[in-house]
């Protein structure tokens, strides 16, 4: 059971990362771990590794705990009243649900990107530089817009309007927009809650490409219900499905099976798995 906030402790930093290459190839361990949303346990025995610059995919039907056990790795689990998480979970050895531990500077270092993009009612440049302004930033505030918007593929269609609204975006440009955002603080690490759900094929398509190129400087996890895109963008999945308990008809989240995404979709080594890849549920 994560461990009850100590008032008198200081908060200390998540991690300082100084050397990328220095850095151990599994960057969060999760060990047992459970959330509860006051009596209700909706996810358990969460148990896997997730490894630097690689997309890791969750799949799974409806209700399984995806995006559940997604919100634990950034703390947003946290801003839910009654919900509790138990177990562990290890980001480059800190347990980031030690009472220590800042939420704050645990969402400076693990960016999240929602389902529906959620651009603010801002200017574009406003979007994106309203995070390093909330840090304090306030120097090479142009260069970091640009550094932002070019690494999500976006610099070219809004250099010359960067003073409009960002409500006037389409839905693939306003997702974009918000990756941005989302790295425009410097994360280590973006989540991606259903980042296409809400996109067009194309829109989606463009997303696609820019996760592959965006893993090269960020580890990512992504949580979707489209199998094919888990086959095509990711490196490892995590099948997730649901246990049902016959005498309350609740819902719990369980981790079937976790491995490299090529060997998940030819030869899983759950039965469970494979009736799903291949549509027999869910």
């Amino acid at each position: 059971m994560s461990p009850e906030p100590n008032p008198t402790a200081e908060p200390v930093a998540v991690v300082e990362v100084a050397d990328v290459d220095a850095v151990p190839s599994v960057v969060f361990d999760v060990r047992e771990l459970a959330v509860y949303y006051g009596e209700f346990r909706a996810v358990r025995d969460v148990n896997l590794e997730i490894h630097q610059h690689e997309i890791t995919a969750f799949i799974g039907p409806s209700g399984c705990g995806k995006s559940t056990v997604l919100r634990c790795f950034d703390r947003m689990n946290d801003l839910i009243e009654g919900a509790r998480v138990d177990g562990r979970i290890l980001y480059h050895g800190v347990d980031l649900y030690d009472p220590r531990i800042d939420p704050v500077e645990v969402r400076k270092r693990i960016g999240m990107v929602f389902q529906k993009p959620n651009p603010f009612p801002k200017s574009i440049y406003d979007n994106v530089a309203f995070g390093p302004r909330l840090a304090g930033r306030k120097k090479d505030l142009d260069d970091t817009v640009e550094q932002a918007l070019r690494r999500a593929a976006l610099w070219d269609e809004v250099k010359d309007r960067l003073g409009k609204s960002a409500m006037g975006l389409s839905g693939g440009q306003q997702q974009r927009l918000c990756i941005a955002r989302a790295i425009a603080v410097e994360p280590q690490v973006l989540l991606m809650d259903e980042p296409c759900s809400a996109l067009d094929p194309i829109a989606t398509a463009r997303i696609e490409d820019l996760m592959q190129e965006l893993k090269v400087d960020y580890t990512i996890l992504i949580v979707t219900h489209n199998m094919q895109q888990a086959a095509r963008v990711s490196n490892r999945t995590a099948f997730f499905t649901t246990e049902v308990n016959p005498e309350s008809d609740t819902r719990t989240g369980v981790l079937v099976e976790y491995d490299k995404t090529d060997k998940m979709f030819s030869a899983p080594s759950d039965e469970r798995t494979e009736n799903y890849i291949t549509g027999r549920f869910g």
